[in-house]
């Protein structure tokens, strides 16, 4: 019988997201469960190995046919021995074996990622990427996470953390990063990022402006509170997105200047604003990008919202060659 179906895992720290697709990378069936992080998040792995056996028989999918699994995990990846440490936001606090544990619950070959890198390559493959091998992706949420993929293969790096975008400097001696430098991307395009912009401007900023009003009134300000505004002509709030629109495209044209992608995509919550923050960041992009590589480069719009983990991980169980012992 051909092995023609994959399983892709999107570990998230609220959620766990599971889906079958063919080896082209058509998703069949899709499904999630809560993640239960109690007692030291030890019911995580277990949970998965009963979620992926319960439906494969209530599919009637033929382990046969299942080629193996890929999962983007938060969390740092030891991918030789296929471990994770540092996924904080799943309560494990040490070194977890889960390659091992999911091959023995289930099976099959087992191949690990991280989630953004995972994401990436969804995009990369099945989504804004068009399948083109030279892709970066770039995430936005409460933080600024991507991944790079180069020649259809995700970069890791020596130690595995390439394509930490979020930590590329855009302001030398800017705001302060969790990570301990000061200027970070992630502070100045992150959905805090935008809040804490919000703030600075309005505190200097002496005419009148809805944004400002909410502020000094103490009234609760969200990105996306920030960019409604800004669409609705609010002086202030553009003057945040323009801010956010030329963080944005100086990173963009680094990564571009540097790995000479064909696109540059773009994904996360704040990445909602579409092409009203897009099209600042592209204008951007434009006056830095070294014009060879700007020539080449487009900048795009992620299309695989949540799906996009799942897709990357089934991505990798294809790319890899492993097979059980």
């Amino acid at each position: 019988m051909a092995k023609d179906k994959l399983i892709g895992v999107d570990l998230g720290g609220t959620t766990i997201k599971f889906a079958i697709l063919t080896s082209e990378g058509e998703i069949q069936q899709k499904w999630s469960i809560r993640t239960n992080i109690l007692d030291e998040g030890s019911h995580i792995v277990p949970d998965i190995i009963d979620s992926i056996n319960h439906h494969l028989d209530l599919f009637q999918l033929s382990r046969e046919r299942v080629i193996g699994i890929g999962m983007g995990t938060p969390g740092t990846i030891d991918f030789e021995n296929g471990t994770v440490r540092s996924a904080y936001n799943l309560n494990w606090s040490g070194e977890q074996a889960v390659r091992t544990q999911l091959e023995a619950g289930t099976g099959f070959p087992v191949t690990l990622d991280n989630d953004a890198n995972c994401a990436a390559l969804g995009e990369q493959w099945r989504g804004a990427g068009d399948n083109e091998p030279n892709v970066d992706f770039i995430t936005l949420g409460t933080g600024v996470g991507g991944g790079l993929v180069l020649d259809g293969k995700l970069v890791h790096g020596a130690a595995g953390s390439a394509g930490e975008i979020g930590h590329v400097i855009v302001e030398p001696d800017g705001y302060q990063c969790t990570c301990g430098n000061k200027g970070c991307l992630e502070q100045y395009a992150s959905a805090t990022g935008v809040v804490h912009l919000a703030q600075d401007l309005a505190e200097a900023y002496v005419g009148s402006a809805r944004l400002k009003e909410m502020i000094d009134n103490g009234d609760e300000v969200t990105s996306k509170i920030v960019f409604d505004l800004a669409k609705e002509g609010d002086f202030l709030a553009n003057e945040v997105v323009d801010k956010v629109g030329h963080y944005l495209g100086l990173a963009c044209a680094n990564l571009a200047n540097t790995l000479n992608p064909t696109k540059i995509i773009i994904g996360g919550g704040v990445s909602a604003a579409g092409s009203f923050l897009l099209d600042r960041i592209d204008a951007n992009f434009q006056k830095f990008a070294f014009k060879p590589t700007r020539d080449v480069t487009e900048l795009r719009l992620a299309e695989l919202g949540n799906d996009a983990g799942a897709y990357g991980a089934a991505s990798i169980a294809l790319q890899s060659n492993r097979t059980i012992a």
